[in-house]
């Protein structure tokens, strides 16, 4: 993934404030298999093409215990091909929620940080985190109304 495009805020961190939704991976996930996330790789099978990876790498895909065959179609061209119903190569990175509800959280700052180093207010209920939101919108509008 590449990074994410940003407009140059036009004060510093600290003339900020953030309201997220978060679902942290640590407390809101938990490591699934390929059937429970129905990765497509574990439903239809998958191909590696060998003449793209290091000798390494093709050795570790060889070894890792799944079923596979060679396919030659020319020059260059060598896929392992992966039969379906096996865990993909990414599978200890699939992940399921827990069920939790999300953190609705306010903290000053933005993307860049929290100079001041206040402390997140994580609000009980969803209805007060949007309470909130809309006092601190109105509070802008009242601002720009002012000039």
């Amino acid at each position: 993934m590449g990074d994410v495009f940003r407009i140059e805020p036009a004060m510093p961190p600290e003339a900020y404030r953030t309201f997220r939704i978060t679902s942290p991976l640590k407390t809101h996930m938990r490591q699934a298999t390929c059937e429970e996330i129905g990765c497509d790789q574990y439903r239809n099978g998958w191909r590696v093409h060998v003449e793209a990876l290091t000798p390494d790498v093709v050795h570790a895909a060889k070894t890792a215990g799944r079923r596979y065959r060679e396919e030659h179609l020319g020059e260059g061209q060598t896929w392992l091909v992966f039969e379906a119903g096996q865990p993909c190569f990414r599978a200890r990175q699939h992940r399921a929620p827990l069920g939790r509800p999300p953190l609705y959280v306010v903290q000053d700052g933005d993307h860049r940080g929290n100079p001041r180093g206040t402390k997140a207010r994580v609000h009980a209920r969803p209805s007060d985190w949007v309470e909130n939101f809309a006092e601190h919108q109105q509070a802008l509008a009242d601002e720009i109304k002012k000039g």
